[in-house]
């Protein structure tokens, strides 16, 4: 049936329209919007999955404490393969059981991924034949179910905040900052630092099978979706510096500059955190670093940029964290824009392949920029992906056994620049002068208050 519009209807519908460059995109129903109990997650997703069988996986990465799934939906051209320079992209949710809108917003964004492919959208068609997708909604479904009890009504600060145990879930990976810490005043290693001995033994059921999620992908790009506030929060969540009373300082990571173009990509396309005031709270461009907000230990978006190849940002997406269903439509169409755009940076940089002089990938290759002290490896096929803001850099790129290779490259701000490199064996005897692999060291870690923990 063919549908007529007044222009002042059309006026309306204008930014709408325009937000996926004037590709067909199914008008949201306010009806459609509403909280989903873990079995009613399950079926969304799982309808999802049958809408776009052929684009789409789902699968488990564990159970948390109450034996429930951690259900990932996988978007792909060729679901449950990695292509060869096809980033890999995560976005988990509901990392704090009541902070639940993140959840939601990730059940939305999938369906809204199967029906724009569906409908031939050329935007999300591209982007899901380009990156390999994995959509987590839930990282704490028994969190969720405590909270979900109360309802939007009468949730408390805390009530699911953490998992079953009351364990908070960002507050439970290994701390690798206070080793990277140490590392910087002896010029130590800078990128996927050891874990403890028994690490396993020291976190939850949840942050395991994330951990574990994580050596099984060779993540790039990542955003956690917390609410409580509104605001793109960059590493590093924890300070170099003692707290003093009463004082924030700023962690930069070696990417900062990166880091916060990648916030303010997600600020800026969602409709009002730029504006800064939100929630009692200012934040210029809608940006934080975590440290300066408050320090944070043990937390999950550091520990992605420390252990892998992966840059996290945490987003806290609203000032009341279970809201009711009737604001989720008006919050999925403040973030839907913002959740897209935030995906495709992990298409900025510079990617390629890695071979030896018989043309072999070679996995686990180091790759330096210089002037950032923050390396990179290539992955399982030999491949490689370093998120650069576009400029002119030097790469050089070493392995053990082969010469080392440098190249150099300009990024510019479209499209990763391809830089492929061939490493020489070594001659034998040659001291090939790689950084030492350190040996694991357990790491002494700051308590953290539970009274106030804040959003994050």
């Amino acid at each position: 049936m063919e549908m007529r519009f007044t222009w002042p209807l059309l006026l309306l519908l204008l930014p709408v329209a325009l937000l996926l460059s004037g590709q067909g995109v199914r008008a949201a129903h306010t009806g459609d919007f509403q909280h989903h109990r873990y079995e009613e997650l399950v079926r969304a997703l799982f309808s999802v999955q049958s809408e776009c069988p052929y684009v789409t996986r789902i699968y488990s990465i564990g159970r948390s404490v109450e034996g429930r799934h951690l259900y990932v939906l996988e978007f792909s051209d060729n679901p449950g393969i990695h292509e060869a320079l096809e980033p890999e992209f995560k976005y988990v949710g509901n990392m704090h059981g009541n902070e639940v809108l993140g959840r939601e917003l990730l059940i939305q964004l999938a369906k809204f991924l199967c029906e724009e492919y569906r409908a031939g959208n050329e935007r999300i068609t591209r982007l899901i034949h380009d990156t390999r997708i994995h959509i987590l909604p839930s990282m704490n479904p028994d969190g969720y179910e405590v909270a979900a009890q109360q309802g939007p009504e009468f949730n408390g600060y805390l009530v699911g905040r953490g998992n079953f145990r009351e364990v908070d879930l960002n507050r439970n990976f290994p701390d690798l900052n206070a080793l990277l810490y140490y590392y910087e005043k002896s010029n130590g290693r800078n990128h996927h630092l050891p874990l403890p001995d028994n690490w396993e033994e020291q976190v939850e059921p949840e942050t395991r099978a994330v951990i574990n999620w994580m050596q099984n992908y060779n993540f790039i790009l990542s955003a956690n979706l917390h609410g409580g506030a509104v605001v793109a929060n960059y590493p590093f969540d924890k300070s170099r510096e003692i707290r003093i009373r009463g004082k924030t300082t700023y962690s930069a990571t070696p990417d900062d500059k990166l880091f916060k173009k990648l916030a303010k990509t997600y600020s800026y396309a969602h409709s009002w955190m730029h504006k800064g005031w939100n929630c009692g709270d200012y934040f210029e461009e809608g940006i934080t670093n975590g440290a300066r907000w408050y320090s944070l230990s043990k937390g999950m978006q550091d520990f992605n940029y420390l252990y892998t190849n992966c840059f996290e940002i945490t987003l806290e997406l609203s000032c009341d964290k279970f809201p009711p269903a009737s604001a989720l439509h008006k919050e999925w169409m403040a973030n839907r824009e913002a959740l897209i755009s935030y995906l495709e940076q992990v298409h900025h940089g510079v990617k390629g392949m890695i071979y030896d002089d018989n043309n072999n990938p070679i996995s686990d290759a180091v790759i330096a920029v210089a002037g950032i002290n923050h390396d990179i490896t290539s992955g399982a096929d030999g491949d490689y992906f370093r998120l650069l803001l576009p400029g002119t850099y030097t790469l050089t790129v070493s392995a053990p056994g082969y010469q080392a290779s440098t190249k150099q490259v300009t990024v510019g701000p479209a499209e990763a620049i391809l830089l492929n490199f061939t490493l020489k064996t070594a001659p034998k005897g040659t001291n090939q002068n790689l950084k030492s692999q350190h040996s694991k060291k357990s790491q002494t870690t700051a308590k953290v208050s539970a009274a106030n923990p804040g959003p994050r």
